[in-house]
């Protein structure tokens, strides 16, 4: 099926969105001008959907707000949004009387014309799939980028060419109810995530194992040989499996050895040199291993040259590490993405060869913060606290071997902005400042890039303290 005849068969037909964000909402506009009957469900009212709820409702769009924005579904296709958890009774019932429940990433897939390269895991998912976009540009291929990044694809592809290529990050929400793969399915890592969401770990990682699980013997599998989780996915693959790894050679796939050297093994035992990590400009051994990832999805669609290319020159993704200002001789960097222990520990303090101030807390998504306390007591030597996180963090990290009062010295604050002054208040010349909050931002900030951007315009917004120290501290 094309797009257009997607597009077409929908005429006419009852057809609901739940949830009207950021993939939802550019489809519902799409289906309602080619002559659907949509209906916008979301439990925001219509004040709070402002100028989108008023184009909607232009367009003829039956708008559903508010606390029961899903009682009373009779729709017979409905979109959820890829945050919204696949179970819920109102989405049963919905399948039980015989309505497709469906999503832009599951339709995208069956209308797409050409190759996809699908990147997902717990970690680094966007780094990569920014990655697989770049190298395969340098290598003169027309790539569409998208996903779970926050551009839908299921409005471009009619656009989209066979010969084209896409390159898609794809979260669990969007795989968990996929019923096909990617030609190119990598997967960097996985750890306990959105347990506040998925009703088990097992059902996350049966939902990541999505990826694969639908290809065929044509199709390319990359997995992260040094977690346990994403290596045993290999049992499921029918066609190529490339495993990359940091730690040992591999015999199909990327690798980096002990002098820094990163390789790549083809099957008929010859390994060819693509450069050494120093060539990477984004830091971090978790960047190191992005690459590696990358490096053996688009292996046959690019080369080393180009590799090294976008290696030497690619600045990062915001939100990652991100280096935002020096003031007074202390550098502050933003590491919003990290919404995960694993992520704040193989990012922000994994870097630095200091102890750094850490601002750190937020939603509970209901993943074990023990595995913080040890890395905080090694790395940081100011722990800023916030949000509803705080008190657990603190009892981790104080629960942790080789913890004493004042290592780390333990704050608390009630706003970033708070937080940020606390960090400046300890802060001495030579010090880094990140902002990795080893959780989710809900409950003070829409997302973790609204959280990192609020970031930027704090530090931003400090001034230089005079000879003597003074001086107020935010413009």
């Amino acid at each position: 099926m094309t797009a257009e005849e997607f597009y077409r068969s929908m005429r006419g037909k009852k057809v609901a969105f739940c949830g009207l964000g950021g993939s939802n909402l550019p489809l519902a506009k799409l289906l309602a001008r080619a002559g659907a009957r949509v209906t916008g469900r979301d439990r925001r009212t219509e004040e709070q959907l402002g100028a989108a709820g008023k184009e909607l409702k232009a367009l003829g769009v039956r708008l559903v707000t508010g606390e029961g924005y899903l009682d009373g579904m009779d729709e017979d296709v409905i979109f959820r949004t890829p945050g919204m958890r696949y179970f819920l009774p109102q989405l049963n019932a919905a399948r039980a009387r015989g309505a497709a429940v469906t999503s832009e990433m599951e339709v995208f897939f069956d209308v797409c014309p050409c190759r996809i390269l699908g990147v997902t895991g717990s970690d680094g998912k966007t780094t990569t799939t920014t990655l697989v976009a770049e190298i395969l540009k340098a290598a003169g291929h027309t790539v569409h980028l998208g996903g779970n990044i926050g551009t839908p694809l299921l409005p471009r592809a009619g656009q989209m060419k066979p010969g084209d290529l896409v390159a898609a990050e794809l979260s669990s929400f969007q795989l968990i109810s996929m019923r096909r793969s990617p030609d190119t399915a990598v997967v960097t890592n996985l750890s306990p995530n959105h347990l506040d969401v998925h009703r088990t770990m097992r059902e996350y990682i049966d939902a990541k194992k999505n990826i694969v699980l639908h290809q065929n013997a044509f199709g390319r599998a990359v997995l992260n040989a040094d977690n346990e989780i994403t290596a045993s996915f290999a049992d499921c693959v029918r066609g190529q499996c490339l495993t990359f790894s940091r730690r040992h050679a591999v015999p199909f796939g990327a690798w980096m050895d002990a002098d820094g050297e990163i390789r790549f093994s083809r099957p008929d035992g010859r390994t060819c040199r693509v450069m050494n990590a120093r060539d990477i400009r984004i830091p971090g051994l978790h960047n190191v291993e992005n690459y590696l990832a990358a490096i053996c999805a688009v292996w046959g669609l690019a080369g080393p040259e180009e590799i090294v290319r976008v290696a030497r020159s690619f600045p990062g993704v915001p939100h990652r590490n991100e280096f935002v200002r020096e003031v007074d001789g202390v550098r502050y960097y933003n590491d919003s993405i990290g919404t995960t222990p694993s992520r704040t520990i193989r990012g922000a303090l994994s870097l630095f060869d200091r102890k750094i101030l850490l601002i750190a807390g937020g939603y509970d998504k209901k993943i074990p913060l023990t595995p913080l306390g040890p890395a905080v007591v090694e790395k940081v030597k100011t722990l800023v606290l916030i949000g509803a996180t705080a008190p657990k963090i603190e009892a981790a990290v104080k629960a942790a071997p080789g913890w004493r009062e004042g290592n780390p010295l333990i704050l608390h604050a009630g706003s970033l902005e708070e937080a940020v002054a606390l960090c400046r208040e300890h802060a001495r010349p030579g010090d880094i400042v990140s902002l990795s909050p080893a959780c989710a931002s809900f409950g003070m900030f829409p997302n973790f890039e609204a959280r990192g951007e609020r970031f930027r315009e704090i530090v931003n917004g400090l001034r230089e303290r005079g000879p003597a120290g003074g001086g107020k501290t935010q413009a």
